[in-house]
């Protein structure tokens, strides 16, 4: 995790040397162990430098190649090192390896935009080219390393944080309406759009190219195939196809110079990335792994049976070679600074764990953190599977799958047929039709309650949730088609940029293995029944689990439900401010329906732990409420 930042004046002017050192400023969070800038004429980049690889530990960015044609800033971190540096002759490196950067500036000089098809991890990086006289920009595929930028008929300015953009005067500082419509509503799909007019987010898996003339192109280089499907001869071939990439996924993410870290929640996906990495690190650098854990022992004993995992944790941590440590979760407010004190308003009800979590890591001088998010769509849980196997008419594995997940979740095998199998093929063609449907043709369904109808009318809300929500592609009936779905959702955009804010206030950079673009690739091909088979849903990864997770951890069906906590400290932590903002909302009067607000904290103060909707609803409210006081942003 670093900090890049760079300008291109369009006109030719010479560009203003001061501006990029407070942009270098302003970012400093985000980088302490070194800071650069480069400047020639008209275009100017800068770097803030967070140590995290072996190689980062010699480097000095922005970066020039010998004939001076090129310059790169990146914040980035390249898994295919071995692979790039054989074929962009790096093989037999005089001296050191080279940095990131540095093979990134190569790649380019070799394959120009295509450079993008070669590179593997996780990146954004700007790189000037004088001789195209082009500024070109690219994000990866999942935007873990998010780029903003403003583009004029004067000016581009682009950085890793939107903050550092108003450095330069030319930059508006306008609120967008229609952003704050879209976190009212819950709605992520607009991906490009920030709370600030003229001001964009550089979408996952693009690149864009700057020419002095003023335009700006903008292209994907990659995207996942919904249509491929991997055919191996035996189950024992899947399991192992997958643990290979598994652990290939975790193993290039291991790369650091100082302690890793990981979460460690006793669920699936957590639990084996950390017993992946404990045995990675274990096997080549005879390190531990610490890892980071919010437990809940205060809470009631009904609260816990929903909540407290620490029985499948410590069947993990009783597997040795870990350090272990634990957040006391349950004495913490959900409703943290980050949310409101930042750049944009954030929508995020369990980022103060996460939080919690960062601050502990970097207390133990961790700097790379290692997250299971979001193995749950990466992997697919498999439930389409059942309405698949009815659609294509497969009774007889139908009913065996049926039967099967009713005995592993203790449910009617009525019910699971019902709500499986029948439910998705009865509502999909109804969704699929709506979707279709000219704009408000009773739409207004799609609208939270919380949305003033007055606001919503004035910026075109129904209309604009329809075309920006047209994401099928057809009737979703089958497991893949439904995978590739929540693969695509704009809601990982909006997470993972709020988890780089997170990171970069503690020096950590987050890492995400289920994120790797070869194992969504792989993930994606299996067949249906690699996801759900004999009732067992992830079915690829228990099975690829053997002998590396606890069998409590690989075989459990349940999942622990942070609710309850959220529920009750929110309004133990911050009733004070949750009822000001209530009696005093005219920061967003114009854009919510108070008196719906109001109801809602009403029935949510009787009723904490019945209210969950009801929290969440006023969370919102209050969250965009104290961003617009703080921010003095007006549209």
């Amino acid at each position: 995790m670093s900090g890049i930042m760079g300008f291109y004046y369009l006109d030719g002017r010479v560009g203003d040397r001061a501006s990029l050192e407070q942009m270098l400023e302003r970012l400093a969070h985000r980088g302490m162990d070194g800071s650069g800038l480069w400047c020639e004429e008209s275009v100017g980049l800068g770097h803030r430098l967070l140590w995290t690889t072996p190689e980062s530990l010699i480097e000095t960015q922005p970066w020039v190649n010998d004939a001076a044609t090129l310059a790169i800033t990146a914040d980035a971190r390249i898994d295919n090192r071995e692979e790039l540096m054989a074929r962009l002759d790096f093989a037999n490196p005089v001296s050191a390896p080279p940095t990131d950067s540095q093979l990134i500036l190569a790649a380019y000089a070799t394959w120009g935009h295509q450079c993008l098809e070669h590179l593997l991890g996780d990146f954004a990086f700007a790189i000037w080219d004088k001789h195209q006289r082009t500024l070109f920009c690219a994000c990866d595929p999942m935007g873990v390393k998010p780029l903003f930028y403003y583009h004029s008929a004067h000016l581009f300015v682009f950085a890793s944080e939107i903050s550092a953009l108003f450095c330069l005067p030319e930059v508006p500082r306008r609120l967008d309406e229609i952003k704050v419509a879209y976190h009212l509503n819950a709605f992520f799909e607009d991906q490009e759009r920030t709370f600030y007019q003229e001001i964009k987010q550089l979408l996952p898996a693009h690149g864009l190219t700057v020419h002095r003339g003023g335009a700006v192109r903008s292209f994907r280089y990659w995207e996942l195939n919904p249509s491929r499907e991997l055919q191996f001869s035996s189950q024992e071939e899947y399991t192992e196809g997958f643990l290979d990439v598994f652990t290939k996924a975790v193993q290039c993410r291991l790369r650091s110079a100082f302690p890793v870290g990981s979460s460690l929640s006793g669920g699936l996906d957590s639990s084996s990335i950390a017993c992946t990495a404990r045995n990675l690190l274990d096997q080549t650098r005879d390190a531990k792994l610490h890892t980071f854990s919010a437990i809940f022992p205060n809470l009631s004993e009904e609260e816990r049976r929903w909540i407290d995992e620490r029985f499948y944790m410590n069947a993990v941590k009783a597997q040795g070679g870990l350090i272990a440590h634990d957040v006391l979760a349950d004495q913490l407010s959900p409703l943290i600074h980050l949310l409101w004190q930042g750049e944009e308003a954030i929508l995020a009800t369990n980022l103060y764990l996460h939080q919690a979590l960062y601050q502990c890591a970097h207390q133990h001088g961790v700097r790379v953190f290692l997250d299971g998010l979001d193995g749950d769509v990466t992997v697919g849980h498999g439930w389409a599977r059942l309405a698949e196997l009815t659609y294509t008419g497969q009774w007889r594995t139908l009913w065996r799958e049926v039967h099967a997940t009713a005995r592993r979740h203790h449910a009617q095998p009525g019910h699971i047929f019902w709500q499986h199998a029948l439910m998705p093929l009865m509502t999909a063609p109804l969704q699929y039709v709506q979707q279709r449907c000219p704009a408000g043709m009773g739409r207004w369904n799609t609208l939270s309650p919380l949305v003033n109808r007055a606001f919503a009318n004035r910026v075109g809300l129904v209309e604009r949730l329809h075309t920006d929500g047209q994401r099928h592609p057809s009737l979703v009936l089958n497991t893949r088609q439904y995978q590739w779905l929540g693969l695509t959702s704009g809601l990982y955009t909006h997470v993972l940029t709020m988890a780089d804010r997170a990171t970069a206030r503690y020096s950590i950079e987050g890492r995400y293995p289920f994120f790797d673009r070869r194992l969504m690739e792989f993930c994606l091909a299996l067949p249906s029944s690699q996801k759900l088979r004999w009732g067992w849903t992830r079915a690829i990864l228990r099975s690829a689990m053997t002998d590396i997770l606890p069998r409590e951890v690989q075989w459990r069906w349940s999942k622990g439900n942070l609710s309850p906590n959220f529920r009750r400290r929110l309004l133990e932590a911050e009733q004070e401010t949750l009822e000001r903002v209530i009696r005093h909302p005219q920061a967003i009067a114009p854009y919510v329906n108070v008196e719906m607000l109001r109801s809602a904290y009403e029935r949510y103060a009787a009723q904490p732990q019945d209210q969950s909707s009801d929290a969440i609803t006023v969370m919102t409210g209050v969250i965009l409420a104290l961003w617009l006081e703080q921010s003095k942003l007006t549209a």
